[in-house]
């Protein structure tokens, strides 16, 4: 077991277009609103989460100043190239509006790492020069939460099965798994209850095989914590009959398949501290409808729907009403999916 006192959780769907991005983003956001410091790390090439952090700042910072160095993949070069300094913290970015929010960006060029990490995982640690890639990005991750007093990390992997991924999940206490509901989502759960246990048993594996190693892999647990199941539209105040039905199919394929699965290889998370304080009844941790226009207010203002001003809604009378009741529903839809992760972390 890990002495780290952070807790880290990778938000991970191999399948794209699910709003992985955005529910870290949301989730990070209200924990840090609770207290909590929460350190994000945008683990995906196309950057999406460094854009909603950095907003009308993102160009600025990746080519002005000492800045464009402070990101995930200039972070851990010592280790891919072996220059001769250690990796070391990074100035993280903080939004002015959320001072408990830290952010690690990504880099468009993160990809280039993985062949050579591809080949560290899968060497046993035969060639020397490779061994310190595995435990790398952790240790970036441990040496920033360090610097910051992080309670918890939450890491946006990019869709996809590569060896970054296995490197970012492996280094994780705890997970969960962002759907919509389509068919695909359904393909890509009954893909990752057979991947996520096998990249595991690699960690547990090779851990013998990286103990000397300058950044040594990290002994993390992997739990499930459950799946959010989100991009639907609402009628009558109940998911479109369009959706309804891959929903049900969804939460049975995860409390009748997948959580059994992952039991057996104790990956699953007791959640039975979130259950009796009414935050959730199930593995999934929320149904989130789409956002409507507050995703546009959202963006505008670069920060979260909840997290709007009533003058921020950009409109008056009946309309701007309504999204403030709709936001109010969010809100506590979010409120309860934070409190549970927290309760399920203790």
């Amino acid at each position: 077991m890990d002495n780290t006192t952070f807790k880290t959780i990778s938000v991970f769907n191999h399948k794209g277009g699910v709003s992985k991005t955005t529910t870290t983003y949301n989730i990070g956001w209200k924990l840090a609103t609770k207290g909590f410091k929460v350190l994000l790390v945008d683990g995906d090439p196309q950057c999406n989460l460094t854009g909603l952090i950095l907003k009308d700042n993102f160009e600025d910072y990746y080519t002005t100043g000492s800045s464009k160095l402070f990101n995930i993949k200039d972070a851990v070069r010592p280790a891919f190239e072996g220059t001769p300094h250690p990796i070391q913290a990074i100035n993280c970015y903080s939004p002015s509006e959320n001072p408990n929010l830290y952010l690690i960006p990504g880099h468009m060029d993160l990809s280039e790492y993985d062949p050579a990490l591809s080949l560290s995982l899968n060497s046993n640690n035969a060639i020397t020069t490779l061994q310190n890639l595995p435990g790398s990005f952790f240790e970036l991750i441990r040496l920033c939460s360090e610097k910051y007093s992080i309670d918890i990390v939450l890491i946006d992997m990019n869709p996809g099965l590569s060896a970054i991924n296995q490197t970012f999940f492996i280094s994780s206490d705890a997970f969960i798994i962002p759907t919509n509901p389509d068919p695909f989502s359904l393909m890509a759960l009954n893909t990752m209850q057979k991947v996520l246990p096998r990249w595991k048993q690699w960690s547990l594996n090779s851990a013998p095989f990286f103990e000397t190693a300058t950044y040594p892999l990290p002994q993390k647990e992997q739990k499930f914590i459950g799946e959010i199941i989100q991009r639907f539209n609402l009628r009558n105040n109940k998911p479109a009959a369009a959706y309804n039905d891959k929903i049900l199919e969804i939460q049975n394929f995860i409390e009748e398949v997948f959580v059994p699965k992952l039991k057996t290889f104790n990956m699953v998370a007791d959640i039975n501290k979130a259950k009796s304080k009414g935050y959730t009844d199930s593995y999934c941790l929320a149904q989130i409808p789409e956002f409507g226009a507050l995703l546009q207010r959202s963006h505008e203002h670069g920060v979260p729907i909840f997290a709007l001003k009533d003058s921020q809604m950009g409109t008056t009378g009946r309309v701007k009403a309504s999204m403030i009741d709709k936001q109010h529903e969010l809100d506590i839809l979010f409120e309860n999916l934070t409190n549970s992760i927290i309760e399920t972390l203790k």
